[in-house]
């Protein structure tokens, strides 16, 4: 069965690592996947074998996302949309899927429209025509503007079978942060959470009873390495080894200016595959409240500090990680007013905290994905 999934992140690199589980698990399944990459490439993403074809890449220009860049970094024009979308319906064209996947897309990436939209119409039409869905986390980012909201559940009703939600409802229902859910309530499958499985074991000693503080891709997360290596000086836990991991879009120059000032004790590296078992030998993680790290967090079950990302209004990765805290799962610091000696006495509390409750999500959610596409493709196929 033929799959062509969409995929295009602008900001730091969760999108695309939640994507390349999903499609790891969809080739293991059987699935043959094309994906359409629209954003830059993430050195060392596992794609599982998939055939990758890249799009002419765009990147948000700041955490606004208000302007969008080139390869050049010039901001995307009419005639840059026109050749971008020439593309994916070629490609939509030689691949004639079986089932179109779109991550995000209608409760996010509105400002990709003018090539979704078409492609979305074009499968539409298309005989046999594919089955069509989308794949988003268990919480959106909040939206001030009603309309707008209604408008992502006239699309979903409009242009998708199913609308496949990467959480749980009883740890918290999508209308939460989406309140027009139950009119789409039909096309709503819950997946469980998308959890990488550990895949690369550390070399012995690494992680063994220290402070891993990471930021994932980077991006947004200099502020809390720099927090973290004054806390490290003024914590109780300064007998640790803290070990600060710089995700790959981390701005050039900042992981020098850390490896330059940081004392014995402390290791500033590059982001590291074997992340998850770093965080399984740990005293503590410290991190942002990004989907993919929280899971990689709660399956490790070590204790935690959350930073969450909150500029320009982002609710996502609060709402997040309070939502763990209340169920004692880690100790939240506001990123807003984030200061070393914050830090540190919430590393203390948390680490002299009882140890986090055994965590009961669902962390098999790309499994789960692949099943529910199968069974929906296949229903479709009889029906027809």
């Amino acid at each position: 069965m033929k799959l062509l999934f969409h995929v295009q992140h602008l900001l730091g690199i969760g999108h695309v690592r939640r994507a390349a589980v999903i499609t790891r698990a969809l080739v293991e399944a059987g699935f043959a996947v094309t994906v359409a990459q629209g954003g830059f490439a993430v050195p060392g993403t596992d794609w599982g074998g998939a055939e990758v074809v890249p799009l002419p890449p765009v990147r948000s220009a700041d955490t606004g996302f208000r302007t969008l860049l080139d390869a050049e970094d010039r901001p995307i024009d009419t005639g840059w949309k026109k050749r971008r979308a020439a593309e994916l319906l070629a490609l939509h064209a030689r691949v004639r899927p079986d089932i179109l996947l779109i991550e995000t897309f209608p409760f996010g990436r509105r400002a990709f429209a003018f090539e979704l939209v078409p492609l979305l119409e074009i499968a539409r039409r298309a005989v046999p025509r594919p089955l069509i869905a989308s794949s988003v986390r268990d919480i959106l980012v909040d939206k001030n503007d009603p309309a707008k909201v209604e408008g992502m559940a006239d699309t979903a009703r409009a242009l998708f079978d199913l609308v496949l939600v990467h959480g749980d409802p009883a740890v918290i229902p999508f209308e939460a942060s989406f309140p027009p859910a139950p009119r789409i309530a039909d096309l709503i499958r819950y997946t469980g959470y998308v959890g990488a499985r550990p895949t690369r074991e550390a070399p012995p000693g690494d992680g063994v009873d220290e402070i891993v503080v990471s930021v994932g891709g980077g991006a947004v997360g200099a502020e809390l390495l720099r927090a973290a290596l004054g806390a490290r000086a003024i914590s109780a836990q300064r007998d640790a080894r803290w070990r600060l991991l710089a995700g790959p879009d981390l701005p050039a120059g900042t992981m020098a200016e850390l490896a330059a000032v940081a004392p014995n004790g402390v290791v500033v590296e590059p982001a590291r595959p074997d992340f998850p078992s770093l965080l399984a030998r740990c005293r503590l993680s410290i991190s942002q409240a990004g989907y993919n790290t929280v899971m990689d967090v709660m399956r490790a079950g070590c204790r935690a500090v959350f930073v969450p990302f909150a500029a320009e209004g982002e609710t996502e990765q609060t709402r997040r990680a309070e939502l763990l805290a209340a169920r004692g799962h880690c100790l939240v610091v506001p990123e807003q007013g984030l200061t070393s000696e914050r830090l540190a006495r919430a590393v203390d509390d948390a680490v002299a905290a009882p140890p986090p409750p055994r965590a009961t999500l669902a962390l098999d959610g790309a499994q789960a994905a692949a099943r529910l596409l199968r069974d929906a493709a296949a229903g479709k196929r009889s029906a027809a």
